[in-house]
């Protein structure tokens, strides 16, 4: 590799980094664990929330297509990641792809846009796990928890421009499943895999159980008609409404590029990275189309414009013990996209430390854990 700002690894370069084993990381990832990885990072709070203000607002019941149409476009961004992945099955994402096909600069760039959004999206998801644990142990659990241990000392008034005291301390539960998820991640990465896992599990099977009991009390009247006619305005139902739609729905695939930044540890990276991507993708798509029918079909859709649409749903069909169930699948869904993040930007560093445009210590591997330890913890 010529030492320039333009410099492009060849594909050889990058097989030989992928076959070589001084990197330290352990290949001990199936395609199974990809996949939960995937849904982890995908499947959020925002399943119980951004359905139900795209169908309140743009769609009505044809949020359902507006599903379809957003999973199709992750799909084509999938298939490239996928195939990327099972070319250079390396650590390091978009990244590696842009250093490979564009060169150092433009690799630099996207490494440090990488960056930016897994730092900033865990600390946003820290912030609201936070507030969904807070309300779950005071309105299900009856325990208060002080107000000065739960919010940040300083809060930013739109309306104003100004930052005001909020006489808080700092944001307490926050920080704790940060420190907790990161712990876990330095102790190694199949374990961090296997925990994402049975979070997984647990969260898409409360959704399951929310599904399954919805189906007892759909109304099909409410899905007539199914696609609302136009309101005069492009973009508020009718078929401008649908697009509309999906191009919100796109904000609730986001995650299953975090997949890709596990390419160094899996056992077989060619098979099991396409495997883990579009799996992850696939089965996250059904999820959302059979949940957006179920919601609009419990609850007339011009009632889901609240900040917690599957209440509404629940009070519908007077299933009281439904509500401490979401709030568990809220909080646990949450924790996976976190650990997902954290997992996801350490490995950006390690990358960017081999190739030489970060310092060397960001390179260090665990020696008995064999996880990038030292960019885990910074992070």
């Amino acid at each position: 590799m010529k030492n320039t700002l333009f410099a492009i690894k060849t594909l050889d370069q990058l097989n030989r980094e992928a076959a070589s084993e001084t990197s330290g990381l352990k290949r001990v990832l199936g395609p199974w664990h990809l996949v939960f990885l995937g849904i982890g990072a995908i499947v959020g709070a925002g399943i119980f929330v951004i359905t139900g203000h795209a169908a309140a607002q743009y769609a009505g019941p044809a949020v359902t297509l507006s599903f379809v149409l957003a999973g199709l476009t992750c799909s084509f961004a999938g298939l490239c990641y996928a195939e990327f992945a099972s070319l250079i099955p390396i650590a390091g994402s978009a990244y590696t792809y842009a250093y490979s096909t564009l060169g150092e600069i433009f690799a630099w760039i996207i490494g440090w846009d990488l960056i930016l959004e897994y730092s900033l999206g865990a600390t946003t998801v820290a912030i609201g796990w936070s507030g969904y644990m807070v309300s779950f142990l005071e309105s299900d659990l009856g325990l208060r928890f002080p107000r000065a241990l739960a919010e940040a000392p300083y809060a930013f008034d739109p309306q104003t421009g100004a930052w005001t005291k909020t006489g808080a301390l700092f944001n307490l539960p926050a920080a704790v499943i940060i420190a907790v998820i990161t712990i876990l991640l330095v102790y190694g990465i199949k374990e961090s895999a296997r925990v994402n896992s049975v979070i997984v599990f647990l969260k898409i099977s409360i959704i399951i159980i929310f599904i399954g009991a919805g189906l007892f009390f759909l109304k099909p009247s409410l899905w007539k008609p199914f696609i609302p006619p136009n309101t005069g305005q492009p973009g508020f139902f009718g078929m401008s409404g649908i697009l509309r739609g999906a191009g919100v729905m796109f904000f609730a695939y986001l995650g299953f590029d975090a997949v890709s930044t596990a390419a160094q540890e899996a056992k077989n990276p060619k098979k099991d990275m396409p495997i883990g991507i579009l799996g992850s993708l696939f089965a996250c798509t059904v999820l959302y189309i059979v949940f957006s029918l179920v919601l609009t079909g419990v609850v007339p859709y011009t009632k889901l414009n609240v900040p917690a649409p599957v209440a509404v749903a629940i009070d519908s069909m007077r299933l009281m013990w439904l509500s401490p169930l979401v709030k568990i699948g809220a909080i646990l869904g949450l924790v996976s996209v976190m650990m997902v993040q954290l997992i996801g930007q350490p490995r950006i560093f390690f990358t960017m430390a081999k190739d030489g445009l970060l310092p060397k210590a960001a390179a260090r591997v665990h020696p008995r854990h064999g996880t990038p330890y030292v960019t885990t913890v910074a992070t």
